[in-house]
């Protein structure tokens, strides 16, 4: 069982989002280097998310494997724990599904609507499929004030992203995207009410997710065109920081953050990613990019404020 307090887990989400927005930046570099789609990106990405934390997860099993023959339960504790580890296993596949499901939709609304439109679409309702499904299903309250802050951080994230450019809406492009956002609030509201063991949920989802991309990577093209060494070092970084680890913290703090709180935060992403844009690929931040990132970031850190000011019931 692993529980953080609310500090903590605000920032092992805040940290999640911040590492999520180098992620672009590398499967960018990928792209240009290697000549592969996104969908064979996302499954590197996967597997080697799942490749680093393979090792841990194993220390950690075998660390709980001989304190358990250190207590000898009883025959009817073991029953049990095969009960729970049965549906254990039922919650990783249904997260691997769900990821796989989220990138390929992302991808699908990329290649029709464009990239701003299906990130403002996919990032942007995923809060409000959160904040709807989590007052359901976890009796979660935001209050006027959260739903403000979530509001607010919403506009700078639209201000952030479309930035004054023209706008390529389409039916299909939405539909994507929101079956994408609706796949990652999933992923959000199965690990928060299920959040004991953020290692196992995050390899159990990555090797999932994986397989289930593995058909539509492969008819694309798994290996690169240009120098193996710089993309197997893109892929370390790729698979390490911004997939493991990142994954790893947002699970882990969803154990003491709302889902809906913990969802907003994630939506600091695009601004890391607009930052490395900018000092990276010499791409321009206008004036509305900045307000909107101000905006952004303001809108967060009050959300923050008041999970502080009035936690959440601890789940596991």
């Amino acid at each position: 069982m692993t529980h953080v307090s609310v500090r903590r887990g605000l920032l092992y989400v805040s940290i999640a989002a911040t590492a999520w927005g180098t992620g672009g930046a590398a499967g960018a570099l990928l792209r240009l280097s290697g000549g592969l789609d996104p969908v064979s990106i996302s499954f590197w990405r996967f597997a080697a998310g799942a490749a680093t934390l393979l090792p841990i997860l194993h220390l950690l099993r075998r660390n709980r494997d001989q304190d358990r023959e250190r207590g000898r339960n009883q025959d009817r504790d073991r029953d049990r724990g095969r009960a729970r580890e049965s549906r254990r296993y039922g919650r990783i596949a249904a997260t691997g599904v769900a990821m796989a499901v989220c990138q390929t939709a992302y991808f699908a609304a990329v290649a029709s609507s464009g990239l701003a439109v299906a990130t403002v679409v996919t990032i942007g309702a995923t809060p409000v499929f959160v904040a709807a499904a989590a007052r359901l299903l976890l009796g979660e309250r935001l209050g006027s004030a959260g739903l403000g802050s979530a509001a607010v951080a919403l506009a700078g994230l639209a201000m952030l992203v479309l930035d004054g450019g023209a706008a390529s809406f389409s039916a299909a492009g939405t539909g994507w995207a929101l079956l994408s956002a609706a796949a990652y609030a999933g992923v959000t509201l199965l690990n928060r009410a299920f959040s004991a063991e953020p290692y196992a949920a995050t390899f159990g989802g990555f090797a999932v997710g994986g397989l289930c991309l593995l058909p539509l990577a492969l008819s694309g093209g798994l290996l690169p065109d240009g120098d193996p060494l710089f993309f197997w070092a893109a892929v370390a970084y790729l698979g390490v920081v911004p997939t493991a680890l990142a994954y790893v913290l947002f699970f882990t703090g969803l154990g003491s953050v709302r889902a809906t709180t913990a969802s907003v935060i994630s939506l600091v992403e695009p601004v890391g990613a607009a930052a490395i844009g900018v000092l990276a690929f010499g791409e321009r931040f206008t004036a509305q990019g900045v307000a909107g990132a101000a905006l952004l970031l303001a809108a967060v850190a009050l959300l923050a404020l008041r999970e502080r000011r009035e936690p959440a019931p601890v789940t596991g």
